[in-house]
C-alpha cells in the first residue's frame, strides 16, 4: 500500500507546472486516511521535504520531495487552519475539516519551526472512528461488568490512566455514549474537542479567554449536570476541583498521565489531595496500551518449537505460553508488516474495602497493586497474553511494548 501511495502522490507532483499544492496537499491526506494513519509528519531536512505516516502506532517514510516545494505546503496547511502565513518563527495551533465523499475527516495542526524550516504535524480524527462502544474495546467479560458498575454509581471519579496515544479519549468517549440517556445530563471540558457527540455539550479549554480545565469545572457545576468529563487532570487545582465535583453528587470522568492504575492513587496524593478524600470519591481506575493486531489476511499459526517454548517461558512464564505461536506474514493489506489495526490490552483497578484502607494508609503503588491482584484483578501483562494466545496479537509485539508497563 504504501507504495502505491508514493507512486499516486509523486505523480501528482511531478506533473511539473500543471501540478498543484492544493491537490498535491489534499492527496496526502487521503492516503493516509486509507492507510489508517493517525497521523502526517512533515519535516524539512537538508535533503529534501520528508512525509511520514503514523500507521498502528508505527512511524513509516512514505516519500520525500525537493526542499523547493516546502513553504508552498506549509503555506497551504496554514491557509487551511486559519494560522498566520507571515509569522515563521512561532509556534501555531489549528484545525481544518477535510471532505472527501462520504468521509469527513478533521485534521488537527501543529505547526513548529525547526532548524530546516517550518515543520508540520496533522492529526486525523476521522468520523468513522466515533463507532467505538464498551463492548467493542476488548474488555474482558470480568473487566466490563467492573465498568459498567462503576457507571451507575450516581457520583463518585472514574480515571483512565496511560501514556499518550494509548487510547484513552477513546475509552473515555466510549463510557460517554454508555451513559447518553435523555434523563442524564452530560457535559465535558476537552482539549481539543476530538470528535462530536450528539446530546452532550462539549466546551473546549481557551487559554486566551481565560477558560482552563479548573476554570471550566467551576462553570459546568452550573449548568446543573450529572455526569462531567475532564479531558485530563493536569495540575493540583484541577484534581481539587474534581474531587469536590465528585463528592457533591456529580459522576466525574477524566484521564490521569501515570504507567498504571495502582499509581493513579498515590499520585491523587502528590497533587495535594486528602487521601480520605481519594479513598472515598474513586470509585474506579483503568489503565490500558494499545497493541498492534495481527492481519487477518496472512496470519498463521506453527507449533512451538521446544527451544521456543522454554526462551518464550523464561519471559512470560510457563503457565503463559501455550502451544501455538500466531504471527502475520505480510502481504498487501497490512503493507508486508504483518499487523493491521490495533487493540487495547487493560488493567481495571476497582476501589474495594482493602483497597480504600491502603489508600487512607498511604500505601505504596506496589501494595495496591498486589492487594488488587489478590482480590481478583486481571493484569495488563496477563491481558495481553491471553489475548496473544488467542491470536490477535503476537508475542513479539507484547516484548516490544513491555518495557513500558
Amino acid at each position: 500500500m504504501f507504495s502505491e501511495i508514493k507512486s499516486k502522490i509523486l505523480a501528482e507532483y511531478e506533473q511539473a507546472e500543471e501540478a498543484s499544492v492544493i491537490s498535491l496537499v489534499s492527496l496526502v491526506i487521503e492516503h493516509a486516511h486509507m492507510a489508517c494513519a493517525s497521523d502526517i509528519h512533515i519535516d524539512p531536512f537538508e535533503e529534501g521535504l520528508i512525509f511520514r505516516f503514523r500507521v498502528d502506532g508505527m512511524l513509516y517514510k512514505i516519500f520525500s520531495l525537493p526542499r523547493t516545494i516546502h513553504q508552498e505546503v506549509i503555506s497551504r496547511i496554514k491557509i487551511l487552519s486559519g494560522l498566520r502565513t507571515d509569522e515563521h518563527q512561532s509556534a501555531q495551533d489549528g484545525r481544518f475539516r477535510h471532505v472527501k465523499g462520504s468521509d469527513c475527516i478533521d485534521v488537527r495542526v501543529s505547526i513548529v519551526p525547526t532548524y530546516y524550516g517550518e515543520n508540520a504535524v496533522l492529526r486525523l480524527l476521522s468520523e468513522r472512528l466515533e463507532n467505538g462502544s464498551l463492548e467493542t474495546l476488548g474488555f474482558t467479560e470480568k473487566n466490563l461488568e467492573k465498568i459498567k458498575l462503576a457507571v451507575k454509581k450516581p457520583f463518585g471519579m472514574i480515571l483512565v490512566t496511560g501514556p499518550t496515544g494509548s487510547g484513552k479519549t477513546t475509552t473515555l468517549y466510549a463510557l460517554l455514549k454508555y451513559l447518553n440517556l435523555p434523563e442524564i445530563s452530560i457535559v465535558t471540558i476537552e482539549d481539543p474537542i476530538e470528535y462530536s457527540l450528539p446530546g452532550i455539550e462539549q466546551i473546549q479549554v481557551n487559554p486566551k479567554t481565560g477558560l482552563s480545565f479548573a476554570n471550566g469545572l467551576r462553570s459546568i457545576l452550573r449548568q446543573d449536570p450529572n455526569v462531567i468529563m475532564v479531558g485530563e487532570i493536569r495540575d493540583n487545582e484541577t484534581a481539587g476541583i474534581a474531587v469536590n465535583v465528585a463528592l457533591t453528587g456529580h459522576l466525574l470522568l477524566s484521564t490521569l498521565h501515570t504507567n498504571d492504575p495502582a499509581t493513579t492513587l498515590p499520585r491523587l496524593l502528590d497533587m495535594k489531595i486528602e487521601s480520605y478524600l481519594v479513598a472515598s470519591t474513586v470509585n474506579i481506575a483503568v489503565g490500558q496500551r494499545l497493541l498492534r493486531k495481527i492481519c487477518s489476511h496472512c496470519k498463521v499459526s506453527k507449533v512451538l518449537q521446544k527451544s521456543e517454548k522454554e526462551s518464550l517461558a523464561g519471559i512470560y512464564g510457563k503457565e503463559a505460553i501455550g502451544d501455538f505461536l500466531f504471527e502475520g506474514k505480510g502481504c498487501e493489506n497490512c503493507s508486508g508488516t504483518g499487523y493491521k489495526g490495533r487493540l487495547p490490552v487493560h488493567e481495571v483497578l476497582q476501589v474495594t474495602e482493602k483497597v480504600r484502607l491502603a489508600i487512607l494508609q498511604k500505601r505504596t503503588a506496589g501494595e495496591i497493586k498486589n492487594i488488587a491482584l489478590s482480590e481478583g484483578m486481571l493484569s495488563m501483562e496477563d491481558d495481553a497474553l491471553f489475548k496473544a494466545r488467542q491470536g490477535l496479537t503476537s508475542f513479539e509485539e507484547i516484548l516490544r511494548l513491555k518495557l513500558e508497563w
